[in-house]
């Protein structure tokens, strides 16, 4: 059911919503014609091919085929969801949010959102000050001091530190008025077993926080400054804290990640500080836990390639091919850095400095070259059946190959690490054949095989799209020539099929409520469509000739339907067999005469 309310809500921060002004905040945007361009802010292009329409609200990437409206925009650029990207907006314009209905429950689980972020932000402050503002912070200052980390970096990311004693946080807040149960729930202290009362679960340790990707504190890392188990510690999960779902450092690294084109994943909230501190900006961590899809999937919407850089023990190593699966299974690029000396990114950078390990990040290893050295490193290479087992398990590796120049290459190495005949290679390759092909590569050729080639057609339905969204009323006479279902794309009958429900309701179309009741991809298509440069005096024109191949596109199809089914009605010597053969004349007449 529409709210009304709401529905007006939405149009009106659209309607005082300048795209261009919005986009330009972002992007450094030229205007060409009626139209403005930029370098893509959502993948990394060195050309402009990022387009924004202004008169219809719509932006589009030619490049990664990003588009929507200011609000998608919105929701891209800042991380956060399509609505609090109106929100985002309305509260920059000054207009206020409606208020609606909710049930009992739903107030309940909002109050007590907002409450765990207020407490959150409440303890990093006093975390932060007692670094900054007391003698408690004299043992963390020390310890950052040493891992390079200096009063500049202190204040970007909010660093504190935990008092060395039982109850500091917890007596300190129950004084403020903050009830035990919601320290309680939000993992900042915990109740005792044996007496009343509760103790803090942060003490003596440096307090990284962790915020979400709008930036607000949801959980704390601790890292312990005296002796003690475990070194690191971390808030537990609450309702505003899923460690699966967030990454240390997104807040500030999405823009950079975009910028690159990559994303450097590392293990740990410290490694994160030291790299970004050293300058390199589009760097992120996981947070205790293996890598994750839900991860791999939210870095991918700024970037398609992920460079992880793990520890360079075994356990590091060990967690380094589980992400790496994690990630190729999503549709990632990935790619890993080799940290020499056994050392971790943040022990890197203080001993050689960042151009060393900006090194490292362009040196990184493609997947397929990681597999390999780390099957040859580990490889028995003194006994015949540690080399043939080593060649077993690159074999897998090896289907991962597409170029026979690459693969030849490989098995020439091979040969040589192992001390193999090449011959013996190949014949092990070309045995085990098609068998070995990852369900990541799999995947990959059937989505390659299914790929709708960016052919006339389309750009032909995508001109009468573009036409039927600055007028609606042309959608009659679309659909009396083509049904809107034998459209190029199923985009593209979504978009049409909605625009005309629009008209016959009398209704005028709108960006946002298109970005409201569209798929994602129709408003891809619907963005596209708009971007693409026909020139105005031309439009008609365009419209009729894509209209024309369009109605042929159909008619041939109908031409093969009722071939079909006169060849089946005269095997059967059913009369109906001359009926076929009369329409499929009268379908051949009218595409001769197109």
């Amino acid at each position: 059911m529409r709210n009304e309310a709401m529905d007006a809500f939405v149009e009106r921060v659209r309607a005082d919503s300048d795209i261009v002004a919005v986009v330009s905040s972002y992007v450094a945007l030229k205007k060409k014609g009626n139209r403005y361009w930029g370098c893509c802010p959502f993948h990394h292009e060195n050309t402009p091919s990022f387009s924004v329409v202004p008169e219809q609200g719509f932006f589009y990437c030619f490049g990664c085929h990003v588009g929507g409206n200011v609000f998608k925009f919105l929701s891209l650029i800042e991380n956060i969801p399509y609505f609090d990207a109106i929100k985002w907006q309305a509260e920059k314009l000054n207009i206020p949010l409606p208020q609606r209905e909710r049930s009992a429950s739903q107030m309940a689980r909002d109050k007590k959102i907002e409450e765990l972020r207020r407490v959150h932000e409440m303890a990093q402050a006093f975390f932060h000050n007692c670094l900054t503002k007391t003698h408690y912070g004299d043992a963390a200052k020390a310890y950052l001091a040493g891992r390079g980390i200096d009063a500049s970096i202190i204040e970007a990311f909010g660093i504190g530190c935990a008092p060395p004693a039982w109850d500091k946080l917890a007596v300190a807040f129950q004084k403020r008025g903050v009830p035990p149960a919601l320290l309680e729930e939000s993992g900042l202290v915990t109740k005792r077993q044996k007496s009343d009362g509760y103790y803090d679960r942060f003490r003596d340790r440096a307090i990284i926080p962790i915020r979400d990707a709008r930036g607000r504190v949801v959980a704390f890392g601790g890292r312990i400054l005296s002796m003690g188990e475990p070194k690191y510690l971390n808030s537990p999960e609450t309702l505003i804290f899923n460690k699966r779902r967030l990454l240390f450092g997104l807040d500030r690294a999405h823009r950079a990640i975009a910028r690159a084109g990559f994303a450097v994943i590392v293990e740990g909230y410290m490694d994160a500080i030291s790299v970004a501190a050293a300058g390199i900006e589009n760097v992120v961590a996981s947070l205790g836990t293996a890598f994750t899809a839900e991860q791999a999937r939210l870095l991918l919407r700024y970037a398609p390639e992920l460079r992880f850089c793990y520890d360079s023990d075994a356990a590091g190593q060990e967690a380094t091919l589980r992400a790496l699966a994690v990630a190729r299974d999503v549709g990632a690029a990935v790619k890993v850095l080799r940290v020499p000396d056994g050392k971790d990114p943040d022990e890197y950078i203080r001993k050689y400095g960042k151009e060393a390990f900006q090194t490292l990040i362009e040196a990184a290893l493609p997947y397929v070259e990681y597999r390999m050295m780390r099957v040859l490193e580990a490889a028995d290479k003194e006994s015949l059946q540690g080399r043939l087992d080593a060649l077993s398990s690159l074999l897998p590796v090896f289907a991962e190959v597409k170029s026979p120049a690459e693969l030849g290459s490989y098995i020439v190495r091979t040969a040589r690490e192992l001390t193999l005949d090449e011959g013996l290679i190949r014949a092990e390759i070309g045995r085990a054949g098609g068998s070995l092909a990852s369900p990541a590569a799999a995947r990959e050729t059937t989505r390659r095989a299914f790929k709708k080639a960016d052919d006339a057609l389309r750009r032909a339905g995508r001109v009468v799209l573009a036409t039927a969204w600055r007028d609606a009323p042309i959608t009659e006479h679309i659909a009396a020539l083509v049904p809107f279902a034998a459209f190029p794309t199923a985009e593209q009958t979504q978009a049409l099929s909605w625009l005309h429900d629009l008209h016959v309701a009398g209704e005028a179309p709108t960006d946002a409520r298109a970005q409201a009741e569209l798929t994602e991809a129709a408003i891809a298509e619907i963005s596209r469509a708009l971007a693409e440069d026909t020139a105005a005096a031309d439009a008609l024109e365009a419209y009729d000739d894509s209209m024309r191949r369009l109605r042929k596109a159909y008619l041939a199809q109908l031409y093969e339907e009722h071939t079909r089914r006169a060849d089946q009605w005269e095997k059967e010597n059913d009369a109906r067999f001359l009926q076929e053969l009369a329409q499929i004349q009268r379908i051949k007449n009218e595409m001769e005469g197109l």
